[in-house]
């Protein structure tokens, strides 16, 4: 689980967001995209 976190924030870091807007929508959508990892791992 911590080498799809550190993943993820890898991701956001090189797409480079612009914004502290553009961060925020980024940091939720990998939010999301862990909990959709947690659900399936559980399930």
């Amino acid at each position: 689980m911590k080498s799809l976190i550190t993943a993820l924030v890898a991701v956001f870091v090189l797409a480079g967001c612009n914004t502290v807007q553009g961060l925020g929508k980024d940091i939720k959508k990998g939010g999301e995209a862990i909990e959709k990892a947690a659900e399936k791992a559980k399930g």
